[in-house]
């Protein structure tokens, strides 16, 4: 039930919060750990660090506006890859904070960066955890994915995919032989 909480807050948060150009802008959510996001070591769970990306990818969705296209239409968001590097662990209690941004994008996918930061005991930001997500928007009548730069057209944006980065195309290379070995 928090995630369901937690998501009602996002929409309702979204209303009185900046928009964002989806291409530019880096989401930023706050939360806190609490004890039903621990394991049983007393820290985050591993699985609730990716469940708190899809409300970064959320935030972004809904405060750029491609919402309103993926519902008229009734795209449906998947992702096919993910890949995090685990940093320092969340505690009970701890307040982070989710960043979440576009890297990148081809033919139907983006790739999108997650990080998860927090304050070290000096005061500086701490990175806790850093993930990359390949994902799209598949029209189900179609039988394929939304084009990026077709979503971004329905919300007057025009943008060329920035160069990726070395290690996001490790990041695509590794899931697209591995994508072969299935």
């Amino acid at each position: 039930m928090n995630l369901w909480l937690r998501l009602l807050h996002l929409i309702i948060a979204s209303f009185f919060r900046a928009r964002l150009d989806p291409v530019k802008d880096v989401s930023r959510l706050s939360f806190r750990v609490w004890p039903h996001d621990l394991d049983t070591s007393l820290h985050m769970n591993n699985g609730r660090y990716w469940t708190l990306m899809d409300l970064g990818r959320t935030d972004i969705m809904i405060r750029s506006g491609l919402w309103r296209p993926v519902l008229r239409h009734g795209w449906v968001p998947v992702v096919s890859a993910g890949q995090i590097r685990f940093r320092r662990d969340l505690r009970p209690f701890q307040p982070f904070t989710l960043e979440t941004r576009i890297l990148t994008w081809s033919e139907g996918h983006v790739v999108i960066e997650h990080r998860l930061i927090s304050q070290a005991g000096d005061g500086r930001p701490a990175l806790n955890a850093i993930a990359l997500v390949r994902a799209g928007l598949y029209d189900r009548k179609a039988k394929a994915f939304v084009p990026l730069e077709r979503l971004l057209s329905e919300i007057g944006v025009e943008a060329q995919p920035p160069a990726a980065a070395p290690e996001v195309e490790a990041f695509l290379q590794a899931e697209e032989t591995l994508k072969r070995a299935a």
